[in-house]
């Protein structure tokens, strides 16, 4: 069985990717994972999976988005394949098309509820746009999996269709986690609108540690910005994004993770960020947002301060009472090594093979 999953970003950043395709075809399928080729991307690397790479005129904006799905059409009119998988809505269309055409099996994979982000909510006529194509395809796409519980019944809610649950969880390992040779406070993942770095990057003018940021995004000039405004130049360290294996070093060096992001959409408030369980992976506590979705895995296991007040006082005081309460930080940080026996990828891969297995045999 040939399967074929279309993603928009670079491959060799997308863990959840990684997971999910190295699973499938271990798990018997032969899985072809298509994504984008940026100038400045590097070589692919070696996986128990095919990778290709759409190389584009244009890297943003409406005519990104056109040009790249023309591309993958084309490209998919001439493969052989038994299922077509569509991560997000914005490779959704060429799927469908090609899936209707070539009269295969069509899954959709949602990372979040694409339409409720903050840079698409809060653009009427870019918002119009998606939600049009949404409300066609999503209906038409009657498999399908999403990250958590609230997200599969906002999906179910809207469009009667029934998603699993696979969440964006770390490979379970055997790991010490190494003493910490000097703090630091990590942000990993998206430099994006609404990831509260209008509030963060003030915040670390309160505190006495500094704060090293692994991504990019969408946000990168205006966070560079915030931090010479604030004057905290000595304070915040911008990485880029960084390989997968280097990210999970750096992290469990780390001292304390943040996962903040605004209540400014569904999206957001709904969300179950693959950097939460990385971070209890890494045995490192977190400030995080005090969502449903992370809320029910606190309230079972604590392993994150959470809070709703984003305001940059409130931030700096969450931040600076992990660094000096000690009796806090250590009974979260030995909770996350209880967690990580919870929330690992060998329970969700289980879950993610049964769905291909029920789906395609």
């Amino acid at each position: 069985m040939i399967i074929y999953l279309t993603v928009t970003n670079d491959l060799n950043f997308d863990q959840r990717m990684m997971r999910i395709c190295s699973s499938l075809s271990k798990g018997g399928y032969n899985v072809v994972l298509v994504g984008r080729r940026l100038n400045h991307s590097a070589p692919l690397k070696e996986t128990g999976y095919r990778q290709h790479r759409l190389r584009c005129w244009f890297n943003k904006g409406k005519l990104f988005y056109a040009e790249y799905n023309l591309r993958l059409f084309f490209f998919l009119l001439f493969k052989k394949m038994d299922c077509i998988c569509a991560i997000d809505l914005d490779t959704i269309l060429p799927c469908l098309f090609i899936s209707k055409i070539k009269n295969t099996q069509r899954v959709y994979d949602a990372h979040e509820l694409f339409c409720e982000m903050k840079e698409i909510v809060t653009r009427p006529g870019i918002y119009t746009v998606w939600k049009k194509i949404e409300r066609y395809t999503l209906p038409q796409f009657q498999a399908g999996y999403t990250v958590n519980q609230p997200i599969a019944d906002e999906f179910f809610t809207m469009y009667g269709v029934r998603y699993a649950v696979v969440r964006n969880v770390p490979v379970l390992k055997a790991t010490e986690h190494p003493g910490k040779n000097e703090r630091f406070i990590l942000y990993q993942g998206a430099v994006n609108e609404g990831r509260c770095f209008e509030t963060l990057i003030p915040a670390m003018k309160d505190v006495d540690c500094t704060l090293v940021v692994c991504g990019d995004g969408n946000f990168m000039q205006q966070a560079k910005t915030l931090v010479k405004e604030n004057k905290v130049e000595s304070k915040v360290i911008f990485k880029g994004n960084v390989a997968p294996d280097a990210l999970r070093a750096i992290t469990a060096e780390a001292y304390i993770g943040i996962n903040l992001v605004e209540n400014n959409g569904k999206s957001n408030y709904l969300s179950l960020a693959n950097k939460f369980f990385d971070y209890i992976h890494a045995g490192i506590p977190q400030l995080c947002a005090g969502y449903p979705a992370y809320k029910e895995i606190n309230d079972t296991i604590e392993v994150a301060l959470l809070i709703e007040d984003m305001s940059s006082k409130n931030i700096a005081a969450q931040l600076n009472n992990l660094l000096m309460n000690e009796v806090v930080y250590q009974r979260l940080q030995a909770n996350c090594a209880k967690a990580t026996a919870l929330y690992n990828w060998q329970t969700e891969e289980k879950t993610l093979l049964a769905f291909y297995q029920q789906l395609l045999g």
